[in-house]
C-alpha cells in the first residue's frame, strides 16, 4: 500500500491551509514559517489541482482511491462536489477523528488499521469502509485500558463532534446520527466546485 510520508506541516504551508484543519495545534513560531508571497499569476488548472491536493492532504487519500470517490459521487444524486465531500467524511477514520478519539486524521487511521475500534460490535480494519446512519462506532473494550485512550479519555478534545455524530469522548463510544450535509464540513477549507471542473477536463 502506498503512503504519503510527506510532513504533515510542511504540506500544510505548501497548500496555504492551517494546521488546526488536520488536528495539529500550532505551536510553530507564525514569523519564521511565514508564506511568501506569489510573485507569479497561477493558471486555472493551477488553482483547481491544488483544491485537489488539499482534499487529498487533509482526508489521507492517494491519487486512485479519490478518483473512485469522485466517480461514486458523479453516480449519486445531488451535487456531486458535496457528494465527493460527504464520502471523504463517511470514511472510518474521520469518523474516529471528528468523534475526539484521535487526535489527527493520520492516528485514527493507525487506530483503525490496528484493530482498535468496533463498528456495531465488530472489528474494522479498514480505514475506507464507509459509515453508514445508525453505525455505533467505538474503541474495543480490550484497548481502552492502553495509555494513549486513557490520555483521551482524560483530555477534553477542543475538537468537538459535528453535529452528525452523536459522541461521548469519556466512554470512546458514538453513533452516526445521519449524513453530513455540506454546511457541516464547512471547517474544510476545499472548493469543491474546482476539483469536479478538473476531473471534468
Amino acid at each position: 500500500m502506498a503512503i504519503d510520508r510527506t510532513p504533515a506541516l510542511k504540506r500544510c504551508r505548501a497548500l496555504g491551509i492551517e494546521q488546526a484543519v488536520i488536528g495539529r495545534s500550532r505551536k510553530v513560531n507564525e514569523k519564521k514559517h511565514q508564506q511568501p508571497k506569489m510573485t507569479r499569476k497561477v493558471s486555472e488548472y493551477g488553482l483547481q489541482l491544488k483544491e485537489k491536493q488539499k482534499a487529498k492532504f487533509i482526508y489521507g487519500v492517494l491519487e486512485r482511491q479519490f478518483r473512485n470517490y469522485y466517480e461514486k459521487a458523479k453516480k449519486m444524486p445531488g451535487v456531486t462536489g458535496e457528494n465527493l465531500l460527504i464520502l471523504l467524511e463517511r470514511r472510518l477514520d474521520n469518523v474516529v477523528f471528528r468523534m475526539g478519539f484521535a487526535n489527527t486524521r493520520r492516528q485514527a487511521r493507525q487506530f483503525v488499521t490496528h484493530g482498535h475500534i468496533t463498528v456495531n460490535g465488530k472489528r474494522v480494519d479498514i480505514p475506507s469502509a464507509l459509515v453508514k446512519v445508525g453505525d455505533v462506532v467505538e474503541v474495543c473494550e480490550k484497548s481502552q485500558g492502553k495509555e494513549i485512550f486513557k490520555m483521551i479519555k482524560e483530555v477534553n478534545n477542543a475538537l468537538s463532534a459535528p453535529v452528525w455524530l452523536d459522541s461521548n469522548q469519556a466512554n470512546l463510544k458514538g453513533s452516526v446520527t445521519r449524513f453530513p450535509t455540506r454546511e457541516d464540513i464547512s471547517d474544510i477549507p476545499v472548493n469543491e466546485q474546482s476539483i469536479i471542473e478538473l476531473y471534468s477536463r
